[in-house]
Order: structure tokens, then C-alpha cells, then sequence
């Protein structure tokens, strides 16, 4: 064991690229564990927030949505243009994880390909963290680094959190998608600049379905926390159903990951270990979105840690997700909810279509996404949606809109 380091960080994702990043700029000697070749199946929307607050060039996006189409049980459609000239960037995972890493490197983390095998102690109590090295041969020791903070950004079923922290059982969301050719204009209603979204239970009785475009490639996708219930079968009905077969639209690489459905509530071990990202199940309810979420908690907890190996006091490293709940917590809250009460059956998934109409609703719910926070102009547009709102509740009530589908929330879904 020869290498020591500041900080290590497992998972090269958003959020550990992010954090590797930000260490080295400070001039913090980083280690950057990650797993290569692994891509998280993601429909890839950022709001133009993401590149302005991580310096992400324009370039890096594959192309830009101005618009989103919510397709309900009876396949009524809503669309919801973003306004005024605005616009959702879509990035591809396999390019815009790796230009995250790359840039990291270039700022002098040292990165290295392999995977986290385990952490131990010295005698007077210091992390040596065990990897692999991609390529190592059957029954070969691992390698083993010092390290005085340990950055867990592996993921949903974090290695890191398993070894270091309270053990917590996160629900969560199985999704799958195939990044295809993308199909010509129009067909299956396909639009090279808009998201559609399918609240179908047919194609998830407890989340959503989606095409997302990704210029010359379209992400098509779903999710579910139901057991029992098939994706990889769902998605391939959903291709049939809109004419984008493999005959079509032929398929680039398909992936699988669980996406975690709420906020671990230990994110350190009060000493020298955080976690950030999925693996402290930093992803938005109801919509899904990750990546600015990852990102933001990735540079929290460095951020965090940076502030304990400074001062001595490793209690600084649960300021980062104090300062990240403190910033999302309750729009997290609020969609948590949401998903909660609409996506419970197809009678709620209609209705909720139908309130999307709504303009006031769409304004809102855009300004909130651009701006990562939820808007406060217009009360009265928030008084007028409330009273809708309450509305709509009260009638699924009386329709029995209250029973949920399958009622299997929580158990993993099939791939």
C-alpha cells in the first residue's frame, strides 16, 4: 500500500464526477474509483440550471426540448410548452458521464477503473479502501489506498453506504429503457423536440413510461416499484404500440438500475465517510430526475467534507445533506406526495392528465423545474390551483380512486 489521498471517491457518475471534480480544483490530492462501461438508464433532461451552476458546455447536449406531452390512461394527450423561448437540454449518459470523468482527470484527479471492493482500518483508526482493478485476475489481491475522507456516489445499492453507514433499506424504482435510432418526425407521434410521457398503467401501474429524444438516438423507457410486473416486456409493447420495432428503430444498448424514491436519512458515519447522489437517494419523486439532483448533492458532500478534514470536526459532514434538504427538501416533499396520490391507479393518472391542462399549472410547473425551486409568483394562481386541486382529491375519494392498483408498492419490479 504505497498511494495516500485526501479524498476518494467511488462512482463516476454525475454526482462522484462532480465531487472528484471540485476537490481537485481546490487542489486536494483525488482518487476517482469507477466502474467503466457501466451507463444508468436515464431519459437524460436537464434544465439549463444544471450547465450554468457546473460550467457543462452547450455542446455536450445532444438537443434541446421546448416541449412535453403527458399521454393519459385513455390516451389523452396534453401538451405543455416550456414558453417564452425556453427549453430542457437532453444529454446522453454514455457521453455526458464520460466528459464529467474526463474533466475531473484533467484537474488532476487520478482516475482509475475498478471496483470497490471494501473498507477497512488501520491500527490508529484510518480508511484504507479496497478496489479491484479492471482486468485483475481471479483470487488476485485487491489494491489497497489510504485515504482520509471516503465519498460514496455508487449508486443506489451503495457498497460505500453498506460498508460505512446505518444500515437503511431505500424503496425505490426499477427502471429500464433501450436507446434506439431515433424515428423519423411523426412516427408513433414522435417529435424530435419533445418529451412525451405515458401514464399508462399498462406501461407502469405506479410511475411513468417515456420517449425521450436524444438527436439521433430516443430513449425509450420505464419504471416501477410493482413486483411481478415486466419492463424490459412493457417497454418492447410500448415500441410496438407507436411503430418504433427493432424493424424501425434499431436498438443501440438497453440498461437496467434501481432509481431510489426518497432521501437516506444518515448520509455520513460521523467520522470520515459520505455519501452523495443515488447511493443518498438524491433523485426527485414523481418525476424521476437525477441528474442536477446527483450533481448538486455530489458537490454538498464534497464540499461538506473539504469543511471537516479542514477544521478536525468530522461532524461538518452532515451539513451536506442539511444544506441539500435545506435547498430541495420540500419540493422533494411536495412530489413525494404527488406521486403518492396520483400515480396510484389509472382513474387518478386521468385526472391528473386532465389538471395539466391547466395553464397555471403548466406555467408553475416549469418555472419550478427551470429554477429548482418552487415558484412563489402568481399567488393566485396558487390559491386557484389548490382549489382545483382539492377538487380532483376529493372526487378520486368518492370514486374509490384511493385503492392502489396491484396495491405492491415498494417490491422490485422485473427487468
Amino acid at each position: 500500500m504505497t498511494d495516500m489521498f485526501d479524498f476518494v471517491v467511488v462512482g463516476g457518475g454525475p454526482s462522484g464526477a462532480t465531487a472528484a471534480n471540485d476537490l481537485a480544483l481546490a487542489g486536494h490530492k483525488v482518487m476517482l474509483l469507477d466502474r467503466m462501461g457501466r451507463i444508468k438508464p436515464c431519459g437524460g433532461a436537464v434544465p439549463p440550471r444544471l450547465l450554468k451552476d457546473f460550467d457543462v458546455p452547450m455542446d455536450l447536449l445532444c438537443t434541446t426540448a421546448n416541449s412535453a406531452r403527458m399521454i393519459s390512461p385513455a390516451g389523452r394527450e396534453v401538451d405543455m410548452p416550456v414558453g417564452e423561448g425556453g427549453w430542457v437540454g437532453m444529454v446522453d449518459r454514455d457521453v455526458f458521464d464520460e466528459w464529467l470523468r474526463a474533466r475531473a482527470a484533467r484537474n488532476g484527479a487520478d482516475r482509475r477503473d475498478g471496483t470497490f471492493e471494501g473498507l477497512e482500518r488501520e491500527p490508529d483508526g484510518s480508511a484504507v479502501v479496497l478496489y479491484r482493478p479492471k482486468g485483475a485476475t481471479r483470487g488476485s489481491d485487491p489494491i489497497r489506498v489510504k485515504t482520509k475522507m471516503l465519498i460514496g456516489c455508487d449508486g443506489c445499492n451503495s457498497a460505500v453506504a453498506r460498508a460505512a453507514l446505518p444500515d437503511e433499506k431505500l424503496p425505490f424504482v426499477a427502471a429500464y429503457h433501450e436507446v434506439v435510432d431515433s424515428p423519423p418526425e411523426g412516427v408513433g407521434g414522435f417529435a424530435g423536440d419533445r418529451c412525451d410521457v405515458f401514464y399508462q398503467g399498462k406501461h407502469s401501474p405506479d410511475f411513468y413510461a417515456w420517449v425521450f429524444p436524444h438527436g439521433s438516438k430516443t430513449s425509450i423507457g420505464t419504471g416501477s416499484a410493482v413486483q411481478g410486473f415486466e419492463l424490459r416486456k412493457a417497454v418492447g409493447k410500448l415500441r410496438e404500440e407507436l411503430g418504433m420495432t427493432e424493424e424501425t428503430c434499431k436498438t443501440v444498448r438497453v440498461e437496467g438500475a434501481p432509481i431510489p424514491l426518497r432521501p437516506r436519512k444518515k448520509w455520513d458515519n460521523g467520522k470520515d465517510v459520505v455519501v452523495a447522489g443515488d447511493a443518498a437517494g438524491c433523485v426527485a419523486p414523481a418525476s424521476g430526475e437525477g441528474i442536477f439532483y446527483a450533481m448538486t448533492a455530489g458537490r454538498e458532500a464534497a464540499k461538506a467534507a473539504a469543511e471537516a478534514l479542514a477544521s478536525g470536526d468530522p461532524a461538518k459532514l452532515g451539513l451536506a445533506r442539511k444544506r441539500f434538504l435545506k435547498a430541495h427538501g420540500t419540493v422533494f416533499r411536495v412530489l413525494g406526495i404527488m406521486q403518492w396520490w396520483w400515480y396510484r391507479s389509472d382513474t387518478m393518472r386521468e385526472k391528473f392528465v386532465k389538471l395539466c391542462m391547466d395553464k397555471d399549472i403548466q406555467q408553475l410547473t416549469w418555472e419550478a423545474y427551470m429554477n429548482k425551486e418552487l415558484a412563489r409568483k402568481k399567488p393566485l394562481a396558487h390559491v386557484k390551483i389548490f382549489l382545483k386541486d382539492s377538487v380532483q382529491l376529493i372526487t378520486g375519494i368518492l370514486s374509490g380512486g384511493g385503492v392502489r392498483e396491484g396495491d405492491s408498492a415498494g417490491k422490485r419490479a422485473q427487468v
